[in-house]
């Protein structure tokens, strides 16, 4: 078989599925630290060499640049061109170098040598000259003896051969011209495939992470099969630095951090503020509407909660601690400790699950200050956690919610999302069958949902599976935000039950006979924790952990750069921005602001005597969604002439209710219609009498309103009075998101229904009561004139 120049010179490498194990694969064992954990395969394929021979009967697909896994080899390849330009520039003890998501990076010992942004010329010349030369990639494989030889000037590849390749192992490693470094591999053919070759920017780093260990240079990198890829990659970093959300926040004055008084802990200022809260407020009106229960928990904990939960062992270092009067106490990391204790407080039915706390909790985690970037790593941040309590057949019911939940928000803020299922590990807890179980709903419910979506076997936490969501921003970049996992750890270390059905409420509770729990000391012999007896009849619940925002620092940063500052009306900080066109017109202006101010809106007056056409093309650079110029004729009409952000042109005078009938048409989204009815078995309630008028102390008495007759919602599906005015769906609704029944013109509809009403009685409903009142407003000519309309 033959396949063409054009094929061959296109293919990075060989996806490769044999029919029988290749004893090769077993025998060696990989010492480069980015690879310590293998991505398992549903198929067991493997990527191979394309200047490998085959070593058995198999299936191959030949995957390109464009495959992500060939991308990921690509960039991997690229790497070692990297190092051998950093070796033969600076000489440097090179560590590791993976490849990334987008691009790769190698850590380099350079001793008394800073790198700067002026070495990086030098360093892409040798990696041009390297990848001209096209040196093959060699693959060989060394006993562990070999391999300690020929590294034995590197300390770091000593370690790593050291403490990763057993006695009388074998591992692998590459050539690629003067460069020889330990590697798994697959890698592309020779270097001249790499044929654009950026270096992007360098940072500090730590041997294995560790920054009690040596420190060291990070210098990252990309590379493409062409120019024409690597230009496309500048404009979309430059473009990326306009979208900068440091740069945003601060034009927009938005934020800031103080590096000595609190690093890593954001100062939201007024406008930033008002954003964090309505993305608050969104979630808080979902869960509203999603069963979930908003709970308030302590910022501070006695140490031993988390070394119940495990934390404390295994996440002590990025945790805050204080001794008050000789006892350990820590800051939260996560909420999740302390809904588990809310949930023992006292003793669970069966018939109270599904249980859904939600938490918006100031949590703490001690990031290194070399890590503090923005908005994006910090140390002080909310979270929009929700924990589900149920119980194992209520998982894929849950988790079906969870996805639509999940999938209602990234849509209103214009995200593409990507669903993998990770599933059990070599190390987990729980059964077997607890896992198949968990999974299996788990992919029913996916499947149910009609998404898209891949497996990554293997990749599940060890106290459960899980669903791991990536978004896409407008600068195709994927970010992880949302999760749903399921956790079967929790229940156990804080012994959660709940009684089950098949118990009555008064039977005996506790389990009978000597109960042995699993027990976890520390060095000094401390019990940490100890497993707690699970009483007769009850059962331990499934907790499904959700995060959709994730950190509302984090979403906040994302949506800075997604938007490039231009934020949706609903989530914007500056709404409208009122201009009068001289400063006798200035009361009216102020008069405008308080009435937006009044329905709920964010508005300011720019009252100073520059120009016109200088304070709107200030109000549009600053990010004003609107600015409503006023002036002699909209005074007298008490009406806006309206602008947009975006557009030069006006886009027409509006009525004061007009107005705020269009701005309400763009308030905060919602999943499901708010303050309407919804039918019980096809009918809408009817009101008996109308609401009294809101009074204040300083008002006299009014008069009460006329009582109704006639139908409150006027649903077309329950009443054909209206079947004439071809509105699309219920008039209540519709007027929900307009000013009249026809869209945000007055029609002869408008003037039916107002004398329809005037005969059955005055409506209660909040949409078309103040419908009515603005159509009475009108003088009978003019409504007249509608007829036409």
């Amino acid at each position: 078989m033959s396949i063409s120049k054009g094929l061959a010179e296109s293919v990075v490498v060989a996806k490769v599925i044999y029919k029988e194990a290749v004893e090769s694969l077993k025998q060696c064992v990989v010492a480069d630290v980015e690879d310590e954990v293998e991505e398992q395969d549903p198929e067991q394929s493997v990527l191979w060499d394309l200047t490998r021979p085959l070593e058995g009967s198999c299936r191959m697909e030949l995957l390109k640049f464009d495959d992500p896994k060939g991308q990921d080899v690509f960039w991997h390849s690229s790497a070692h061109i990297l190092g051998q330009a950093l070796e033969r520039e600076f000489g440097c003890h090179l560590t590791i170098g993976p490849a990334l998501e987008s691009g790769f990076y190698y850590d380099g010992y350079y001793g008394e040598k800073k790198l700067n942004d002026a070495d990086f010329s030098a360093i892409e010349k040798h990696a041009a000259q390297i990848c001209k030369e096209s040196q093959l990639f060699e693959r060989c494989v060394l006993s562990k003896e070999d391999a300690l030889e020929l590294f034995k000037e590197n300390p770091f590849k000593v370690q790593l051969i050291t403490n990763k390749v057993p006695n009388g192992a074998t591992t692998s490693c590459y050539r690629c011209g003067d460069l020889v470094d330990l590697c798994r591999g697959p890698h592309l053919p020779n270097t001249n495939r790499a044929k654009a070759f950026m270096v992007t920017k360098n940072s500090s780093a730590y041997w294995l992470g560790d920054q009690n260990l040596d420190s060291l240079q990070r210098l990252y990198g990309i590379a493409f099969p062409n120019d024409k890829l690597l230009k496309e990659y500048k404009r979309l970093l430059e473009e990326a630095a306009k979208r900068d959300h440091r740069n945003i926040a601060k034009q927009q004055e938005l934020l800031m951090f103080h590096p000595v008084m609190s690093p890593g802990c954001c100062f939201w200022f007024p406008m930033g503020t008002r954003i964090y809260n309505k993305l608050i407020d969104f979630m808080r009106s979902e869960y509203r509407l999603r069963g979930f229960q908003e709970v308030v928990t302590p910022n501070m904990y006695d140490s031993r909660l988390f070394k119940c939960s495990g934390h404390y062992q295994n996440y002590r270092s990025d945790m805050y601690s204080l001794d008050v009067e000789t006892q350990e106490w820590m800051l939260k990391p996560m909420n999740c400790p302390g809904h588990f204790v809310m949930f023992d407080a006292r003793v669970r039915s069966y018939k109270e699950l599904p249980l859904r706390y939600a938490d918006f909790g100031v949590l703490h985690r001690n990031e290194a200050s070399g890590a503090l970037t923005g908005l994006t790593r910090v140390r002080r941040f909310q979270q929009d956690d929700g924990h589900i309590f149920c119980r194992p057949d209520q998982i894929k019911s849950e988790v079906a919610s969870a996805l639509d939940f999940l999938d209602f928000v990234y849509r209103i803020f214009g995200f593409e999302a990507s669903y993998a299922l990770s599933t059990r590990p070599v190390k987990a807890l729980g059964s077997k069958e607890i896992w198949e179980n968990a999974e299996v709903q788990l992919k029913a419910a996916l499947e149910q949902s009609g998404r898209e979506w891949t497996l990554n076997p293997g990749d599940g936490a060890f106290y459960g599976p899980k669903i791991d969501i990536r978004l896409q921003d407008a600068m195709k970049r994927k970010h992880q935000c949302g999760t749903i996992q399921l956790d079967f750890n929790g229940p156990i270390r804080f012994n959660l039950q709940y009684r089950t059905e098949a118990v009555d409420e008064n039977a005996e509770e506790e389990g009978n006979g000597e109960f042995k729990g699993t027990e976890e000391k520390n060095d000094e012999g401390e019990v940490m924790w100890r497993e707690g007896r699970l009483k007769n009849g009850f059962e331990r619940p499934v907790i499904i952990h959700r995060a959709i925002l994730g950190s509302i620092e984090r979403m906040s940063a994302i949506l800075m750069e997604h938007y490039a500052g231009k934020w949706p009306f609903w989530l914007s900080p500056r709404q409208v921005q009122v201009v009068p066109v001289g400063t006798q017109f200035s009361e009216y202006a102020l008069w405008v602001v308080r009435q937006l101010q009044i329905h709920g809106f964010h508005a300011e007056a720019e009252t100073s005597g520059k120009t016109l056409n200088k304070k709107v093309r200030e109000a549009q650079l600053a990010q004003w969604n609107y600015i409503a110029v006023v002036g002699a004729e909209e005074q007298n009409s008490l009406s806006v002439n309206l602008r947009s952000r975006e557009s030069a042109q006006a886009l027409g005078s509006f009525s004061m209710m007009d107005f705020i009938a269009k701005l309400d048409s763009e308030a905060m989204p919602s999943s499901q219609p708010l303050r309407q009815f919804e039918p019980f078995q096809g009918r809408l309630p009817q009101a008996t009498k109308a609401e009294p008028e809101t009074k204040t102390k300083a008002e006299p008495e009014v008069s009460k309103v006329k009582e109704s007759k006639g139908s409150l919602q006027l649903r077309k599906a329950n009443s054909d009075r209206f079947a004439s005015l071809s509105v699309e769906e219920d008039v209540e609704g519709f007027l929900e998101s307009h000013p009249y029944v026809k869209g945000f013109n007055p029609t002869k509809a408008d003037l039916e229904l107002f004398d329809q009403l005037c005969e059955s009685g005055v409506p209660e409903t909040p949409n078309l009561k103040r419908w009515f009142d603005h159509i009475e407003s009108f003088p009978s000519t003019q409504r007249a004139q509608w007829v036409t309309a």
